[in-house]
């Protein structure tokens, strides 16, 4: 990078001499071709007198004083622009004296040794905010009407014959000058400025839109990783922990009730099947190439899931519903998919650190406004065995499933060394008052 900015700044420096220089060593041959079309011919004392070619005054002939004054400004001047990048304000200052220092040459073509000010100032401008780049084009521009004015009073002996009106008109026309060589060069660098500005503008706010993107992409992504950790944990935790406890009743059994062990094995084979299907049934949601088959979990199932659960605790099913309306009415499917996985967890958990207790599911659906779910279980009345860790994922799941649909989730322990939960589910259209509670 070091280096491009090098070759660039050499390019613009050779540029503007090549250039300069060029058009001073031209300027001769262009004067005299302009002569010889307004006089129609040379003039006879032109040519073969010993004399220089008729010239514009003021024009330095090619090879004279002047013209190597001028050339050897053009080029120190041309030099000085490999530093603008590192030290722009002091190149431009110092391109400003150069021009004044080559003022008292005689010549018409002064104004060519401003070319390495403007590119100076344009590279000033291009650079530094005008906050900071201020002082030093003020100087620039005070050397450069000073150039021009003891330039002009050169060229025209105002110095020596009525000096304040030559004054006057020198100072004015180093103030044009000055405007073509200052102002209109920072015209143009403050609208490069603005446009490379704008640009950057662009190009920060497209990458804040990309990493907005992002990061909803990542919090979507995390969100479906949440939902399917709650998922896995409660398909895990529901028939797992079925399956280790009826696998320990078998390994008691096998000797002295061959029977019950026999009749266990069925039933972990069941357990089994169970959750190969939910496990099949959750793979096939992240699946993309086909629609995947989902049971419907509501708290209607809920009837199923506590009938199955029987073989592993005891546990009694309690019903408070209305006539007046279908059971769970009001409630949306997330809301009882909500519910089914507490009840779920709820039983595992019971069966995990309360063995042999017994277990209480109500649903309890006569209120208009909400409905309400509750899992009680007892103290254990078995050893645990120490087997179980108590993780708090489970419960964890339960809580960010209840704030997802706005429900209202209560556990913890009961009198007596028993546990309970609690949903509170809000219906989405509440019943009418003649669907309340009845006595």
């Amino acid at each position: 990078m070091a280096r491009a900015d090098a070759r660039t700044d050499l390019v613009v420096a050779a540029g503007t001499a090549i250039v300069s220089v060029g058009l001073l060593s031209g300027l001769p041959s262009l004067d005299a071709l302009d002569r010889l079309d307004e006089t129609g011919s040379i003039g006879t004392g032109s040519i073969g007198t010993g004399s220089s070619v008729s010239v514009a005054a003021g024009t330095p002939p090619v090879g004279g004083a002047a013209w190597v004054t001028l050339v050897i400004s053009l080029l120190v001047a041309s030099a000085l622009l490999l530093f603008a990048r590192s030290a722009p304000r002091t190149t431009a200052l110092g391109t400003g004296i150069i021009a004044a220092a080559a003022a008292s040459t005689p010549s018409g073509a002064y104004s060519l040794v401003l070319l390495p000010v403007a590119v100076a100032v344009v590279l000033l401008g291009s650079r530094e905010p005008l906050a900071r780049s201020w002082p030093a084009l003020v100087g620039t521009a005070a050397l450069v009407v000073a150039g021009t004015a003891v330039n002009d009073l050169v060229l025209s002996g105002g110095a020596r014959s009525q000096p304040v009106e030559h004054l006057a008109t020198s100072v004015g026309a180093g103030v044009l000058q000055a405007v073509g060589a200052v102002g209109l060069p920072l015209l143009v660098a403050l609208l490069i400025r603005s446009r490379r500005d704008v640009r950057a503008a662009r190009t920060a706010e497209a990458t804040a839109v990309d990493r907005e993107q992002d990061a909803r992409v990542e919090a979507a992504i995390g969100r479906e990783r949440a939902a399917m950790a709650r998922e896995l944990h409660d398909i895990a935790a529901h028939h797992l922990s079925g399956i280790a406890l009826m696998s320990a009743a078998i390994d008691r059994q096998i000797d002295t009730d061959p029977d019950r062990a026999h009749e266990g094995v069925r039933q972990v084979r069941e357990q089994s099947t169970a959750v190969l299907e939910d496990l099949r049934r959750l793979v096939g949601l992240l699946r993309e190439d086909g629609p995947a088959e989902r049971a419907v979990e509501t708290i209607a199932g809920i009837v199923d899931l506590v009938e199955r659960s029987r073989v592993r605790m005891p546990v009694e099913l309690e019903v408070l519903a209305s006539d007046d309306h279908p059971l769970a009415d009001g409630i949306g499917p997330l809301a009882q998919l909500a519910a089914y996985r507490a009840v779920q967890e709820s039983l595992a958990n019971a069966v995990l650190h309360a063995p042999g207790a017994s277990c209480t599911v109500t649903i309890d659906d006569r209120a208009a406004e909400q409905l309400v779910v509750r899992v009680a279980n007892g103290a254990p009345t078995l050893s645990t065995g120490g087997g179980a860790a108590a993780g708090g994922n489970g419960l964890r799941g339960m809580r960010e499933r209840a704030d997802l649909v706005g429900a209202r989730l209560q556990a913890g322990p009961q009198d007596g060394g028993g546990w309970l939960v609690e949903l509170t589910l809000g219906r989405e259209a509440p019943l009418a008052p003649a669907t309340e509670v009845r006595p």
